[in-house]
């Protein structure tokens, strides 16, 4: 999932912001970086077509603290000519050895947009920012795409509890759950989940001879776990 903030400048408040405003974007929803490699790059991109940008980006952790290691960013900040494409380039530091390697750990990715300086007096100036879920994958977690290891999302169990739904998550994998579904309709009030490694959320009326959640995979797409429940759920396996 993907979070944007609009500043307003000199006026201290925050509102929520499409997409579609964003002048600098990048070009994914989330990092899955690879305890494989040294380095990753993502690619910036200046939408508009008249007006150069800045674009600043750094990471935080898990608590939302922003955070100088075990990973870098280069350049921290960066200019953008009008539609103009740049890197940003995420290089692991030694002290990357010191995450967990049996489990997924997890940051987010912020990039700022700075605006150039109005000329005009009484201007509001906007600059928006993008937030997004930073998976750092151990070289022992790393399968290969479109294989059934990849599929570890199959491995959510749903268990009855009343009225509600338990989801536990066996796996050392993060797994966010965006959207629920009781027997086939949407469940009203749901607030999307992210399932830690081997953790589990309870989910308020999730309960129903089918019950359906959509999670979101590596690549920024929708998939989804269809169970049906009698006495226990059991996950439909589609062939």
């Amino acid at each position: 999932m993907m979070k944007k903030i609009i500043c307003l400048v000199p006026m201290v408040s925050t509102l929520l912001a499409s997409h579609s405003y964003a002048a600098v974007s990048l070009d994914r929803t989330r990092v899955v970086y690879p305890g494989s490699t040294k380095s990753m790059s993502l690619t910036v991109r200046n939408n508009n077509t008249t007006l150069p940008y800045l674009a600043q980006a750094w990471l935080e952790d898990a608590n939302g603290k922003k955070i100088t290691g075990p990973f870098t960013i280069l350049p921290p900040v960066q200019r953008l000519e009008p539609g103009m494409e740049s890197l940003f380039k995420v290089q692991a530091l030694p002290t990357v050895a010191q995450l967990p390697q049996d489990k997924e750990s997890l940051f987010y990715f912020n990039m700022r947009e700075i605006p150039p300086r109005s000329d005009k007096p009484n201007t509001l100036q906007l600059a928006l920012q993008t937030r997004i879920k930073f998976f750092y994958r151990p070289q022992s977690l790393l399968v290969e795409p479109g294989t059934n290891q990849a599929l570890w999302q199959k491995k959510v169990i749903l268990n009855k509890q009343g009225a509600d739904g338990l989801l536990r998550n066996p796996t050392p994998y993060y797994i966010s759950i965006v959207e629920a579904l009781v027997n086939q309709k949407p469940l009203n009030g749901f607030e999307p989940v992210m399932l830690p490694p081997n953790g589990q959320a309870n989910v308020p009326q999730a309960s129903g001879s089918r019950v359906s959640f959509v999670y979101v995979d590596d690549y920024g797409g929708r998939q989804t776990l269809n169970y049906r429940c009698t006495t226990e759920c059991k996950l439909e396996i589609v062939k």
